[in-house]
């Protein structure tokens, strides 16, 4: 499901050059010129993720990724797969795939680096485990619109039931493909999961140019939406807004363990910021355990970074980047543990479901967190330098976009190459 394309990569520049992050879709990669994987994975050195290692690497907690099957004998990823489960339909249990997207979820959430001697790809928290929920995305035949959602809700309740504290959903759908009960089912079924324990992250959708829809789950309460950006600071051309978008968080250039013959691949898409969001939830939520799911999303969403000190939400970053390395080392007062920080969660706390978008009231781009301390800085929209703005769509269409029946079905995530970054960022 999307494109995939050899190209040569050499070592990318430095540390210093790589302050700034987004997430990309997989493209094979070979490896880079010292057979180092982990120097082409700049999102990790933007995210300053050698330095929260030493406090927290996920230790302890699971991360449920639900996705379209996973290579469970990659070298980054072997030791880290829970036994998963298989709620596709199809034959051949969560260790067959079409695509390696699947796998670059995992790898991007809690890969080792083990592989080629200790030179492969890492994940942002590779201490946590994985817990392979497979669906059908168009990965093992058709899908229509009731069985998506049927699949997404029968894996989000049975990771929930595990006790799974992060629920990552790189994965999406039109809304307006939708059937409202069915919709209704999977907004029970998410608000259940929170009332468990679980903190459940979905993908915005990659369509921002292509009408801009509203996707669920990512568009749902009890859902945190997420965005990306680029290495400049852009929310990028393909990510959706609206006020269903609460973080954004690296999506473009990001280098992951994958299923091409070389093993990796270089990515771009919601998708992408989806799992490095699971895996900042996943550190946090690793340093202190006894947090509920409302208290880390609270923490997550007051240490969010906004480059121009901005104190509102927007519609396009929510409210800022997912700085993980804040958020340990100045978590600030988590707050109520019952309380929600999303609005759209408090609104729907009091009505039934219901599958519209969220409302204008409770998604106005001058909300701010429903109990939380002082609201976090702005991300950093357009390029501060005039250099480059948000990174144009290529080819069209989302990788990934499968039309049956008149239903249309959005992995979250596009393939393109990369330019080297050239600078550092306003907002680490």
């Amino acid at each position: 499901m999307g494109r995939t394309k050899a190209r040569a990569r050499g070592r990318r520049l430095a540390a210093a050059l790589l302050a700034m992050g987004v997430v990309i879709g997989p493209a094979a990669l070979p490896a880079a010129a010292d057979g180092s994987i982990r120097n082409d994975q700049w999102h990790l050195d933007f995210m300053y993720a050698s330095d929260m290692w030493k406090v927290s690497t996920g230790q302890g907690i699971t991360v449920a990724v639900i996705d379209g099957g996973f290579k469970l004998d990659h070298p980054d990823l072997v030791g880290q797969f829970l036994p998963g489960k298989d709620f596709s339909g199809g034959d051949g249990g969560v260790g067959t795939y079409i695509n390696g997207h699947g796998t670059q979820m995992a790898g991007l959430i809690a890969g080792t680096g083990r592989a080629n001697g200790g030179k492969g790809a890492y994940g942002l928290a590779p201490g946590a485990k994985i817990l392979p929920l497979k669906i059908n995305n168009g990965s093992a035949g058709a899908v229509v619109s009731v069985d998506f959602l049927d699949q997404i809700g029968k894996a989000i309740d049975y990771a929930a039931g595990q006790g799974v504290k992060v629920i990552s959903i790189s994965q999406g759908m039109n809304s307006a493909k939708m059937d409202p009960g069915d919709v209704a089912k999977l907004n029970r079924i998410l608000a259940s999961a929170r009332a468990r324990g679980a903190l459940v992250f979905a993908a915005a959708g990659n369509e921002a140019q292509s009408g801009n829809p509203v996707d669920y789950p990512g568009g749902l309460p009890n859902v945190v939406g997420v965005g990306a950006f680029d290495r400049d600071g852009n929310v990028t051309a393909e990510s959706e807004t609206g006020p269903q978008v609460a973080l954004v968080a690296p999506g473009k250039d990001t280098v992951a363990p994958c299923t091409t013959p070389s093993g990796y691949c270089d990515g771009h898409g919601t998708s992408d910021a989806t799992a490095l969001a699971s895996a900042s939830a996943a550190l946090v939520w690793s340093a202190h355990p006894d947090w509920s799911p409302n208290q880390v999303l609270r923490v997550l969403i007051n240490t969010a970074g906004r480059a121009d000190g901005g104190t509102v939400r927007t519609d396009a970053a929510g409210w800022g980047s997912v700085r993980p390395r804040i958020a340990l080392s100045n978590p600030g007062d988590p707050g109520p543990a019952d309380v929600s920080p999303l609005p759209a969660d408090v609104a729907a706390a009091s009505a039934a479901p219901t599958p519209a978008a969220p409302s204008s009231a409770s998604a106005s781009a001058s909300a701010s967190p429903s109990s939380a301390p002082a609201a976090p800085p702005k991300v950093e929209v357009s390029s501060g330098s005039g250099g480059g703005s948000a990174l144009p769509v290529v080819g069209g269409v989302v990788a990934g976009l499968v039309v049956v029946a008149g239903v249309v079905f959005v992995v979250v995530r596009r393939r393109r190459g990369a330019a080297v970054p050239s600078g550092g960022h306003p907002y680490v």
